[in-house]
């Protein structure tokens, strides 16, 4: 390629992939003060040659399986060598051992809450203390996190409170193998950029060294320790690039104009948390590091803003407003008369001969030139279905994680997925836990009498520990469906393809639906409560148009049909597709006042049940009496633009799986 040619444009997805890895060797270069990444992918060759760089950039790390129990986290009694040696012996844990590194957490989105909290606030704290072993000091562990997060469409991902905290948030689920190249696994991604600012970094960073572990560790930025993290011993050796990287951070900074410019954009796209423009601060300063630079370049700011502010955005950034129209000159006066004929004209000004002169090095961007640069960047890197979410207004961050099914969780105690043992009695359907009754007794022997008929360990009845289980309730969807004539045919249609396409969803988890109807003077069941997809389909089909609108008769019916469910043990969630506007109350009778006076006590009363619900105003513009019914019921309101039904599904689930969870 000749200097008059200009570069070729990578394809969306090779782009992707590249800052993905780039990503990851920012990361490398500090993982704790970096926090983490969340890497949303599917098993499959993408994320195994990710994983593939991970490991070879810097070691697998420690994983954390979704069922680890806390003591195997945070540390705690060794019972086996404490009954040989009579005597209470620790054992430390996974967090205390990927001190300085990171820990890897394969199906983050199913991991347990209580586990999650714990892990969230030793990260925050840097230390763990061990359980059940008394007052021992607590144990360093600054470590990242690594997230991988499973999870489909229509399930809730990974927590908000542990994706707050992770700097990097990265999606290949979208990939494919065409998009990752050809290039080695460990090569350095930063070798084509900027190659004329290479000169400190000229060895690949597929060179290794035959740098120790150890010696490693002194180079580690963050917080130095003596005992390698677990997984890290069966590394390759440290690339040299990733140790001069690391040596260069530390003297690196950023300067006020470029920080001022990342943080007016973090608050023009509504990211409201702190720790995403410090963390774009952070990797910017990683970027000028692999660079070479000493000094935080544009392109850099630029870079760390794409990668950081731009999956978090939560809006479009207010567009300025528009120049006021210059006023035309008045029309010169009599005092203002143009000069007479005689009078010789100005002397042309002198020739102005810089031109000629060499040019200087252009100016740096003045600090309004960066934050408009910035958010220029930041802006091309949003997702277009995250912009879909953004002007529908459904962009509220996910909840809780789901298991795999959209029901409740409850607590049992003979089945479902095993949680952390509990003190209390067997008996009533409880069963003992027996390796946690001999952990609770362990520590305690020597203040006991020896039991009676030579036995090593004497166990009381406050040692008792029982079993306990979470499963998943079933869930039912009613979708209470306007099909009066204020519900025009073509909007009908749409509402009819929306729900479609969510039943569809629906019947893959094995939800139950159900499908009430209500025009005219009455509202119905066309489907009850079933898993059947073709009944639910054919009674969606057949549902005509026109009449009144009796609001009240179809919330009271749905509120029938949840009662009902929940005696059954059934999770109901209701999603109403309507207009708002009511003219038939519950006698059968027209007239506006009367019927909103029914439709509101009916909307205060689901409120009451305490079900998760989903407004979907079918109207072309946004009304107001749907909002305070979606408002009355405690529900989602969702006004429905001029849309394709398949992205309306897509947002519509994005509402629906938070709430199920």
């Amino acid at each position: 390629m000749t200097s008059g040619e200009a570069a070729p444009v990578a394809p969306p997805g090779a782009q992707r992939w590249h800052d993905a890895v780039k990503a990851l060797w920012a990361f490398a270069l500090d993982p704790v003060l970096l926090g983490g990444v969340w890497l949303r992918a599917p098993h499959g060759p993408v994320r195994d040659r990710w994983l593939a760089e991970m490991a070879a950039v810097g070691g697998p790390g420690v994983r954390i399986p979704t069922h680890v129990d806390d003591e195997r986290l945070m540390g705690g009694l060794d019972l086996s060598a404490s009954l040989r040696s009579g005597s209470t012996v620790a054992q430390s844990g996974l967090l205390s051992r990927a001190h300085g590194h990171w820990v890897v957490l394969p199906m983050a989105e199913r991991m347990r809450a209580d586990t999650l909290a714990r892990l969230v606030q030793a990260q925050d704290r840097g230390e763990v203390h061990a359980l059940h072993v008394g007052n021992q000091a607590a144990q360093s562990c600054a470590f990242g996190v690594v997230a991988l997060d499973e999870s489909l469409d229509d399930e809730p991902p990974l927590a908000s409170a542990l994706c707050d905290r992770l700097s990097l948030w990265l999606d290949l689920s979208e990939l494919a193998w065409a998009d990752v190249g050809h290039s080695a696994v460990g090569a350095s991604p930063w070798a084509n950029d900027h190659d004329h600012d290479h000169d400190n970094t000229t060895a690949s960073a597929s060179a290794y060294a035959t740098t120790s572990v150890a010696s490693m560790r002194q180079a580690h930025i963050a917080t130095p320790h003596s005992t390698p993290p677990l997984g890290l011993s069966d590394a390759p050796p440290i690339p040299l690039a990733l140790l001069s990287a690391r040596e260069r951070l530390t003297h690196i900074h950023l300067s006020d104009d470029q920080t001022q410019a990342l943080c007016h954009t973090a608050l023009a796209l509504g990211v409201g948390s702190l720790r995403a423009s410090l963390a774009a601060c952070r990797l910017a300063c990683a970027s000028a590091a692999w660079h070479g630079h000493t000094e935080v370049s544009d392109e850099d700011v630029a870079w760390a803003a794409r990668m950081v502010l731009a999956p978090r955005a939560t809006q479009l950034p207010a567009s300025p407003p528009e120049d006021a129209a210059e006023p035309e000159p008045p029309p010169p006066s009599e005092a203002e008369a143009p000069p007479p004929d005689d009078v010789p004209p100005p002397e042309p000004p002198p020739e102005d001969h810089s031109d000629d002169a060499p040019e200087d090095t252009p100016a740096p961007p003045s600090a309004q030139e960066m934050q408009e640069l910035v958010l220029a960047a930041a802006l091309a890197s949003i997702p277009p279905n995250l912009l879909d979410r953004m002007v529908l207004g459904a962009n509220a961050p996910k909840g809780a994680r789901s298991a795999g099914g959209s029901g409740a969780a409850q607590r049992s105690r003979q089945r479902g997925r095993p949680l952390a043992p509990r003190p209390g009695s067997p008996g009533h359907g409880a069963r003992l836990h027996v390796l946690a009754t001999l952990r609770a007794a362990a520590p305690r022997q020597k203040l006991r009498p020896p039991p009676p008929g030579g036995g090593r360990i004497a166990v009381r009845s406050e040692d008792f520990h029982i079993h306990r289980f979470q499963q998943k309730q079933s869930s039912c969807m009613i979708f209470a469906v306007d099909a009066s004539g204020s519900a025009a045919l073509a909007r009908l249609a749409e509402a009819k393809g929306a729900v479609e396409l969510m039943l569809q969803q629906s019947y893959a988890r094995r939800d139950q639906v159900c499908v009430i109807a209500f025009r005219g003077t009455k509202a119905e069941v066309l489907l009850p409560p079933t898993r059947s997809l073709v009944r639910a389909k054919r009674a969606l089909g057949g549902l005509p148009g026109g009449g009144g609108t009796p609001l009240a008769t179809a919330l009271k019916l749905c509120q029938e049909q949840a009662q009902s469910q929940m005696r059954l043990g059934v999770t109901p969630l209701l999603v109403v597709l309507c207009d708002g506007r009511a003219n038939v109350n519950l006698q059968g009778l027209g007239g506006r006042e009367s019927a909103m006076t029914d439709a509101l006590a009916w909307a205060q009363a689901w409120r009451s049940l305490a079900c998760a619900s989903v407004w979907l105003d079918t109207s072309t513009q946004p009304d107001a009496k749907a909002q305070q019914l979606a408002q009355a019921m405690g529900a989602r309101y969702l006004p429905m633009p001029h849309a394709q039904a398949q992205r309306m599904a897509a947002v519509m689930q994005s509402l629906v799986a938070p709430a199920t969870a």
